[in-house]
C-alpha cells in the first residue's frame, strides 16, 4: 500500500511538472513581444553612465526587478481573485504613466543639445553627485520595470487562469525568473560590447584567425555606440506600444454609446495603439505641466 501510494504521489508530481512546463512555454510565447520592449526600454535606461558603473547599475535594476515581481505576483493573484477589473484598471494607469515617460523622453531626444557636453558633465560629476545620478537612473528604471513586469505577470496569469493555485504560482515564479535574468543578462552583454571589442582589438597573436578577431573587435567598438543609440530610440517608442496597448484594451471594453464599434475596430492594430499611447502621453505631459504651474503659483 505504501509503495503504491508513493508511486501515485510521484505520478502526481510528474503530471504537475508537465502541466507547469506546458503553461510556462505558452506564457513565454505570449510575453515574447513584451520582453522585446522590456529589453529595449531597460537598455535605454543605462545610457549616459560612466563605463565602469554600467554593470553595477544593471545589477541594481535587476535586483529591483526581482523585488517588483515579488510584489506583483501575490498582488496580482489576490486582486485577480477579488476582481479582475481592478487588475486591468491598474494596468491602464501604468500604461498612461509609460506613455507620459515616453513623451518626456521623446521631447528630450528632439530638443537640440550638445551630446558631448552632456557626456562631459556626467564624467565630471564628483562621487556624491555620481551616486545621486545613478540612484535617479536606477529609480526610473525600476519604476518603468514595475509596469512592464505587471503586464508580463498579467499575461502569464491569463494563461494559467483555469489552473489550480499551486500551478499558477509556480508558473508565475518561473516566468518571472526567466524574464528577469534573461532581459538583464542581455542588457549587461549589450552595454559591454565595446569592452569586448577592445579586448579583441588588443589580441597580439599572428595568423588569419587572430586578424579576423581584431577586425571583428573594431566593428564592435564602432557598432556599440550606434546600437545603444538605436536601443534608446526603440525603448522610447516601445513605451507607446506597450502603454497604448493597455489603454486601447480598456477602450475596447467601453460601451458603444461612449465609443462607437466602428472606431473600436481600428484599435486592434499595433500602430493605432502606439498613436493612442502617444496621444495619451502628450495629454498627460500637458496636464502635468499645467498642474506644476498651478502649484507653483499657489506656493508663490
Amino acid at each position: 500500500m505504501a509503495v503504491s501510494s508513493f508511486f501515485a504521489l510521484f505520478d502526481d508530481i510528474a503530471t504537475l511538472l508537465d502541466d507547469i512546463s506546458v503553461m510556462s512555454k505558452v506564457a513565454a510565447k505570449k510575453t515574447a513581444s513584451v520582453l522585446t520592449d522590456d529589453l529595449a526600454v531597460n537598455a535605454e535606461k543605462v545610457v549616459e553612465l560612466k563605463a565602469d558603473r554600467e554593470l553595477p547599475v544593471v545589477w541594481a535594476v535587476c535586483k529591483g526587478s526581482l523585488i517588483n515581481k515579488a510584489i506583483l505576483i501575490p498582488l496580482a493573484l489576490g486582486l485577480n481573485y477579488l476582481s479582475p477589473v481592478i487588475v486591468h484598471g491598474l494596468l491602464v494607469i501604468g500604461g498612461i504613466y509609460l506613455c507620459y515617460e515616453g513623451v518626456e523622453s521623446l521631447i528630450d531626444k528632439l530638443t537640440p543639445h550638445d551630446k558631448g557636453q552632456a557626456d562631459r558633465k556626467v564624467k565630471a560629476l564628483n562621487d556624491a553627485e555620481a551616486k545621486a545620478y545613478e540612484a535617479k537612473k536606477v529609480k526610473g528604471a525600476v519604476t518603468t520595470d514595475f509596469i512592464l513586469s505587471a503586464e508580463i505577470v498579467v499575461i502569464t496569469l491569463n494563461v494559467v487562469a483555469q489552473a489550480p493555485f499551486a500551478q499558477q504560482l509556480i508558473t508565475l515564479i518561473i516566468i518571472a525568473l526567466l524574464v528577469t535574468f534573461g532581459v538583464y543578462g542581455l542588457v549587461a552583454g549589450i552595454v559591454r560590447l565595446d569592452d569586448l571589442g577592445l579586448r579583441m582589438r588588443k589580441i597580439t597573436s599572428r595568423g588569419h584567425f587572430a586578424a579576423a578577431l581584431r577586425r571583428v573587435g573594431g566593428w564592435l567598438i564602432l557598432m556599440a555606440p550606434k546600437l545603444m543609440k538605436m536601443l534608446s530610440w526603440v525603448g522610447t517608442i516601445a513605451m507607446f506600444f506597450v502603454g497604448g496597448a493597455f489603454i486601447a484594451e480598456a477602450m475596447l471594453k467601453a460601451p458603444t454609446w461612449l465609443l462607437a464599434d466602428a472606431f473600436k475596430a481600428y484599435l486592434h492594430g499595433h500602430m493605432v495603439q502606439a498613436v493612442v499611447g502617444l496621444a495619451a502621453g502628450g495629454i498627460a505631459v500637458g496636464l502635468a505641466a499645467v498642474a506644476h504651474r498651478l502649484f507653483r503659483r499657489a506656493g508663490a
